[in-house]
């Protein structure tokens, strides 16, 4: 919009240098916005074109308007006003393109995690609301990992930390690209993933039970399916909190190698607990 709007201005600018310019009145200086706004529109490359184009008008301007000697051209003048038009078109340009990734970035980091590098709680509500104003079926995993406190009394919060990135490295490797993953506690993740019905999610946790497990890690998982298990954040919360608590009390009374039903699930499957 706005890069429309400044290609636009120079028609009238030079139009109006043409008919209205006389020696000393400084149309030509509205150039000088024409080129600012094309510059934060694109890049400093941008500013520079649009400090030629405005200099290329400028002296065809010039050679028209019968008021103006046409030897003007080749003034010192046109010579200085040439270097500024440019300059000062990179300069914005240079500016406005650093802060537009300055920008992107903050707001990246933003809505990532510090310490995992994954979504942070704020970011996951966002597209948890998003979804649900789609109104299409989807998933909520929540996932609780087991024995983070004993590694953060027993060997430090440095090597609890290294747990929790070891923990998200492993999920993001077992989720599809177009699955979500965030840290929303200390030591709680939450999934969102839009694959189809029950059985798929309940598999999914399967899945990332069994790649934990393969890195010395155990996590309770809960679940909830939308629509079926609620239409708003709230009750599909609940609900696959409720499924996470259900699991959690029974890893609580296994040992190692011990068979764990998810709630809900016909299935079966192996964990391994920590402690």
């Amino acid at each position: 919009m706005i890069l429309a709007l400044a290609l636009a201005s120079y028609g009238p600018i030079f139009g109006s240098f043409v008919i209205f310019e006389r020696p000393g009145l400084g149309i030509g200086h509205f150039y000088y916005l024409s080129v600012a706004l094309v510059a934060v529109s694109t890049t400093a490359w941008g500013g520079i074109a649009a400090g030629m184009l405005a200099d290329v008008l400028y002296a065809l301007g010039i050679v028209i308007n019968p008021h103006i000697p046409s030897a003007s051209v080749l003034s010192l003048a046109t010579g200085i006003r040439f270097i500024t038009y440019a300059l000062m078109g990179a300069l914005i340009g240079w500016f406005a393109q650093n802060n537009r990734q300055l920008v992107e970035r903050l707001r990246t980091a933003a809505d990532r995690d510090f310490l995992t590098d994954v979504l942070n709680t704020r970011a996951f509500d966002g597209l948890l609301e998003s979804k649900l104003e789609q109104s299409r079926p989807f998933g909520l995993v929540l996932g609780d990992l087991d024995g983070l406190r004993l590694i953060n009394d027993a060997e430090g919060h440095a090597v609890g930390n290294d747990v929790l990135r070891r923990v998200a490295e492993v999920l993001q490797g077992v989720l599809r690209a177009e699955d979500e993953l965030a840290r929303t506690g200390g030591d709680e993740f939450a999934i969102l993933t839009t694959l189809p019905g029950t059985d798929a999610i309940r598999a999914l946790c399967v899945r990332l039970t069994t790649a934990l497990a393969h890195e010395g890690l155990a996590m309770s998982f809960g679940w909830a399916v939308h629509p079926r298990d609620g239409r708003d954040a709230l009750a599909l919360f609940r609900t696959a909190d409720e499924r996470l608590y259900a699991q959690k009390l029974i890893r609580n009374r296994l040992t190692s190698a011990d068979v764990i039903p998810l709630p809900g699930d016909q299935e079966r499957y192996t964990l391994r607990s920590i402690g």
